[in-house]
């Protein structure tokens, strides 16, 4: 059996140009990013927070160009609140993040040898939902790891836990997100092909990109945290060309995902002749 996935698998990624999907995927990605923080860090003004602080914990949290790329391309724009931002950056946001999506049913559809017969406005209404729980799901699955134990020392203040509780779900955190993620992937993985599934048929696709995609972003940080230095080489263009890469990495490990699933329903589909 393992041998028959290996070789279905292996024919599978022969057969689609999953690196040019990927690409596809990381350029609209790359076109949506700014639009979704415009939106959501013009809601900061409204807020009683100090600009300068949020200037600071960026650069204190993320690498350094792309650091620098976010304060300047989108800290400047917000500092007075500005409320036609927030009607642009939704709007935008979904527009081009939900091409993004497109492309990846487009991905899913080849790869379970099928055509898209869907109407155009279902096809589009259906990526604008996996688009919002998409981002859902990364903000959820990046927002528990980092903010997890400020936020449950923020609940402990206001209903004291037991010490033992407070480790346990500390630890739990990191679960959770895996778990949301995951979930997440297996309704995408579910309704995004032109085909029937069943939720228990993508479950191996949708487990496998969100293991994949938790490695994929912890190595890369590491990476560009340690042993490289794109500003040296790139000066500016560094934070885009990182960007960019792990927007590739997240399309790439996402399709692969959808092929796992298109070769298993292949192998059942043989096994039933």
């Amino acid at each position: 059996m393992l041998y028959l996935f290996i070789k279905e698998f292996y024919e599978q990624l022969k057969k689609d140009p999953i690196q040019d999907s990927a690409a596809t995927l990381a350029f609209y990605f790359m076109l949506s990013i700014f639009p979704l923080l415009i939106f959501m860090l013009a809601l900061l003004p409204y807020l009683p927070l100090d600009i300068e602080q949020i200037y600071h914990f960026v650069h204190d949290y993320a690498p350094p160009e792309l650091a620098e790329l976010f304060t300047v391309t989108v800290l400047e724009v917000i500092a007075e609140p500005k409320g036609g931002l927030l009607s642009f950056g939704i709007i935008a946001t979904i527009w081009t993040a939900s091409n993004g999506m497109n492309a990846l049913i487009r991905a899913l559809n080849k790869a379970h040898n099928i055509d898209e017969t869907r109407s155009f406005i279902k096809v589009r209404l259906m990526s604008i939902f996996m688009t919002l729980g998409l981002v859902t799901v990364f903000f959820v699955t990046l927002l528990l790891p980092v903010f997890g134990n400020v936020i449950l020392q923020g609940i402990n203040q206001i209903f004291p836990l037991p010490n033992e509780t407070f480790i346990v779900l500390n630890r739990l955190r990191w679960i959770v997100g895996v778990v949301i993620m995951t979930i997440v992937l297996m309704v995408l993985y579910n309704l995004a092909p032109n085909k029937k599934l069943r939720f228990r048929h993508v479950l191996y696709g949708a487990l496998t990109a969100t293991i994949g995609w938790q490695f994929i972003s912890f190595g890369f940080s590491v990476y560009i945290a340690n042993f490289n230095n794109y500003t040296a080489t790139y000066g500016s263009l560094g934070g885009v060309i990182i960007l960019m890469l792990w927007f590739f990495l997240s399309g790439l490990i996402l399709i692969v995902g959808g092929e796992i699933n298109a070769t298993l329903y292949n192998i059942r589909k043989m096994n039933n002749r």
